[in-house]
């Protein structure tokens, strides 16, 4: 079911400097600011050869992300994705052995434009899963 991984998504209190330690420091490339308000985040990419690293910091009341940010003030990795090629049938196979699918159970289109669902944690060793259909 799983291919491959798309990205490690990193929580940051201030994601300009966030993104020049990443560029400046690091000689990495790094996407323009895109804002997601229907996520509650502001993401930037940082791109490598073989997968992506996402800094994203909060957007908005009752943004995830500042909940995340209260807990781990310097910041902290917040989510894994990987990528599915039907993300209905995973997420169905998936809620039938038990898994918990966040929010309502429907995808929204993530940062990439294309359909996104989050897995809770507790199901996964405490690792919050991102699902995102190729």
């Amino acid at each position: 079911m799983l291919g491959r991984l798309n990205h490690v998504a990193i929580a940051v209190p201030d994601l300009e400097a966030a993104t020049a330690s990443y560029r400046d420091q690091l000689g990495a490339k790094v996407s323009a600011p895109q804002a997601l308000p229907e996520h509650g985040v502001t993401v930037v990419f940082v791109e490598l050869a073989n997968t992506k690293v996402e800094l994203l910091e909060p957007l908005g009341d009752g943004s995830p992300i500042a909940a995340f940010l209260e807990r781990n003030a310097a910041g902290g990795m917040h989510h894994i994705c990987y990528e599915v090629e039907d993300i209905i049938a995973a997420r169905d196979r998936l809620a039938g052995q038990g898994a918990r699918v966040l929010g309502n159970g429907e995808p929204k289109i993530g940062a990439h434009g294309k359909p996104v669902l989050f897995l809770h944690p507790k199901d996964f060793q405490g690792t919050l899963v991102e699902l995102e259909q190729i």
